[in-house]
């Protein structure tokens, strides 16, 4: 047999142990946190950008992600196909959509790089393509019961309930149920809405209006940094509003390179995003966001970041650039903040009204971050303070390996925060000590 070639031997090296590529003088920095961050300059890593993430290990036994103190956190379900995003339904029931990223066509020797890495830290691979029905009818805090709610859907995220329509986001869709209380099982087919484009930021989260009456559809660039063209981002790195009435749609808000999480924020009633940033500029530059979403607003992807920061690398616009809107709440870089969820006063002892972020965690820094079930405190309507741990510990003291990464936050009926979490196969269920 012929001896492996030494870009097939580098492929192997990094599908097996936890590996740091860095691009000269990217040192690690302190998080660029809150509502006026500290953020380095950007020094562009090139082709071969920081890659490192650890190696997908899982919970063993009694193990447990530690939580903040005042609460206690234990297992809601186990035994879940990647659960990544969850909607509690009337009766307490609780939705999850199992899904993972589909893998690529790798073009680089670092693209193959990046693609062996991800499917070590679990985060592509086959998904199970299915919305999964949890019930806790003893109401003890654990599901006993599971139930293959919606099978075959191209990679399910976004979950809401209006009425007797049943709303979720797959990768290429806003698809619509009929829903009956109290079923398990939905078996008539769906009703498509809204073609959407896979590829990409695959996931697609979906809230509705707060009188009932659009569905908002956050969908994530094709790209980094439209390196492909404007024409392939078309619809794309924007927040969608589906009118339930017309059948219409249009773009709420733009410029956002991949919004996940939404949530409303009662007391100003705006809605709320989590937005992942752009790569290959340093550890901390730029930083993931927290950001109030204006109807029409620009928040300046792909020719900007932050407060108008000109990103070089780009084809500029000046008049887009002029028109961006700066984020409310910096994340820290690479922080993956995907989940959001409003928690009102009361909702954890110690913790005043704010929003719950599922931070998944980076891939592509020196020194990791987030990976961390995080919390950031309201006032008047505004984010303020330093974030907070709500759930912690999902890496190994070596950060060698993972044993879960947070993604979607839900608050369930009887008060509880419930987190995704898709390397640990776990929905976790945080309440008072």
């Amino acid at each position: 047999m012929a001896e492996p070639s030494l870009f097939a031997r580098f492929v192997a090296l990094v599908g097996q142990c936890a590996v740091t590529i860095r691009h000269s003088g990217d040192g690690a920095r302190e998080p660029a946190y809150g509502v006026t961050p500290a953020i380095p300059q950007a020094k562009p890593q090139g082709r071969i950008p920081t890659l490192k993430m650890p190696t997908a290990k899982g919970w063993e036994g009694d193990h447990k992600p530690t939580a903040a103190a005042g609460l206690k956190v234990n297992a809601f379900a186990r035994g879940l196909v990647h659960p990544r995003n969850m909607h509690v339904l009337p009766n307490g029931d609780v939705l999850v959509a199992e899904s993972i990223g589909e893998q690529g066509n790798p073009r680089s020797l670092f693209d193959h790089a990046m693609a062996a890495t991800m499917q070590r830290a679990r985060a592509s691979g086959q998904s199970a393509n299915r919305v999964t029905l949890l019930r806790d009818a003893d109401g003890d805090g654990v599901a006993e019961e599971s139930f293959a709610y919606i099978e075959n859907v191209r990679q399910p995220f976004g979950i809401v309930l209006v009425g007797e329509t049943l709303y979720v986001g797959a990768s290429d869709a806003l698809l619509a149920y009929p829903y009956t209380a109290g079923a398990t099982k939905i078996t008539a087919p769906a009703t498509k809405l809204m073609d959407l484009v896979p590829g990409g930021h695959w996931t697609r989260n979906l809230i509705a209006s707060k009188d009932s009456t659009k569905i908002y559809v956050a969908v994530g660039s094709l790209t980094n940094i439209a390196d492909e063209g404007m024409a392939v981002e078309e619809n794309r790195a924007c927040i969608h509003e589906y009118d339930l009435a017309s059948g219409q749609s249009r773009i709420f808000a733009g410029g956002l390179r991949n919004p996940v999480g939404m949530a409303w924020e009662p007391e100003g009633g705006m809605l709320w995003t989590v937005v992942n940033e752009r790569d290959g500029l340093g550890d901390e530059t730029p930083p993931d966001y927290l950001t109030s979403v204006r109807d029409g607003g620009f928040y300046g992807w792909p020719y900007c970041y932050w407060n108008r920061v000109v990103d070089d690398r780009v084809p500029q616009d000046a008049a887009r650039v002029a028109s961006a809107e700066q984020p409310d709440y910096a994340l820290g870089g690479h922080t993956a903040s995907l989940g959001l969820c409003w928690l009102p006063e009361g909702t954890l002892p110690g913790f005043p009204a704010g929003m719950a972020i599922g931070q998944h965690g980076s891939w592509n820094r020196s020194k990791l971050s987030g990976y961390k079930l995080a919390f950031v405190a309201f006032e008047n309507g505004r984010p303020v303070g330093p974030p907070r741990e709500i759930l912690s510990d999902f890496l190994s003291p070596d950060e060698k390996h993972s044993y879960g990464r947070p993604v979607g936050v839900a608050l369930a009926k009887d008060g509880a925060v419930l987190m995704a979490d898709d390397v640990g196969d776990v929905i976790w269920r945080v309440t008072s000590a």
